[in-house]
This record gives structure tokens, C-alpha cells and sequence, in this order.
């Protein structure tokens, strides 16, 4: 069974953040909060942590996984993006936002989509995930815990840990941080096109 931390949603606390670290560092695979539901995350270039979601969310080669980063500095280094399109994602967030951008060499090739070569992005709107990500300093290889014949994120982390407790290493628990995924934006040739609209307002990203 997985550990399980009580974190302040608010103001979570450096000790737990830092323990939390050195178990994504050491190959493990956490539950943590985004301001969209529950995830899973893992270090970067963990291909066996990678293949543990994959299992437990039984996801086929088609699927684009997500770094989850702090800032678009970091975005602008694992995708390739303009000055158009820097800017509209510039003023959308952190939030509750996906994007699917065309990736550039220094993300894995495993986390690109097989065909597309594209990459997922966000920046989430969560204090919990964003000390996360300052103390790592790089991104988390990241997929919304949503578990297979579902369509919602699960919410309630005493059956995160019923369900998912002995796949996972980790469980950061906030109480209930949303249900509702992430609206999708894929940047197609730099326009945008909405891929699936869920807690992000879409109305930015739409085109006439």
C-alpha cells in the first residue's frame, strides 16, 4: 500500500513537498492534486513509471501524454511555439488548460505522440502542484487519474487509495480538488482547434 500524505491545498508544507520529490526522483509514480482533478506523475525520463500508468490506466500508443510545467519557460523549451502562439497561452494561464504543441528534441521520444510527434503541456493552476514542480525543477510526466470505462477524474482519496493504492507509490491528499478534465487546445500549423472542452473557459481559443 502507498504512503499517504495530508497536505494543506493552500499552503502545503515544504517537509512533505520535499519527500514527495526525492519519491518521484527515486522512479515512483505519485498521486497529486491539479486544479482539475487528481493525476498521476512521474520523473521525466522514467520509462518504468511511464509503463505503470500506462497499465493502470490500460492506455494504447495513441496517447498523448503530458508535462505538467511551472512556467512557459519551460513549455517554450519542450515545444515549438511562436510568438503568436506564446502569447495566447501566455494569457491563459496557469489554469485548467491542455496544449498539444508540436514537440521539440528534448522531450523523450516514448512521451511524443507516435505519429504527430506532438507533446501535451500545461501549467496548472494549484499551489500543491506548482511547489511540486519548483522543487523537482523540470517538469512531471503527468495523465489526469481517470480510471479505464470512466470519464471523470477520481475525486475521493480514500478510494484513490482503495482502488489505486497498491499501483502507486504515493498519494498527496488535498480533499477534493474538482472533477471536471482539462479543455484541450491543439495548435495545428499555429491555429488553434479545440479538442475537448472541459473546466477551461474555450472561448480564447475559439477561431471564426
Amino acid at each position: 500500500m502507498s504512503q499517504r500524505f495530508q497536505i494543506h491545498p493552500e499552503n502545503p508544507q515544504k517537509r512533505l513537498i520535499n519527500q514527495a520529490c526525492d519519491v518521484i526522483r527515486r522512479g515512483g509514480l505519485v498521486v497529486y492534486p491539479t486544479d482539475s482533478g487528481y493525476a498521476l506523475g512521474c520523473h521525466l525520463g522514467d520509462k518504468s513509471a511511464m509503463d505503470k500508468i500506462r497499465r493502470l490506466r490500460q492506455l494504447d500508443d495513441d496517447h498523448n501524454f503530458t508535462l505538467v510545467c511551472r512556467d512557459l519557460s519551460e513549455i517554450s523549451l519542450y515545444a515549438k511555439i511562436n510568438n503568436a502562439v506564446f502569447r495566447s497561452i501566455k494569457a491563459n494561464t496557469p489554469g485548467a488548460y491542455t496544449f498539444i504543441l508540436p514537440a521539440t528534441k528534448e522531450v523523450p521520444r516514448r512521451l511524443q505522440h507516435p505519429k504527430r510527434k506532438t507533446i501535451g503541456l500545461r501549467i496548472p493552476d494549484n499551489k500543491i502542484a506548482l511547489a511540486l514542480l519548483e522543487e523537482l525543477d523540470e517538469p512531471l510526466m503527468s495523465s489526469t487519474l481517470i480510471l479505464p470505462g470512466e470519464i471523470t477524474p477520481m475525486t475521493d482519496v480514500d478510494e484513490i487509495m482503495d482502488k489505486v493504492g497498491k499501483q502507486v507509490d504515493l498519494v498527496l491528499d488535498a480533499d477534493y480538488c474538482g472533477s471536471e478534465p482539462t479543455t484541450v487546445i491543439e495548435f495545428i500549423d499555429d491555429m488553434p482547434e479545440i479538442m475537448r472542452i472541459g473546466l477551461g473557459d474555450p472561448t480564447p481559443f475559439e477561431v471564426d
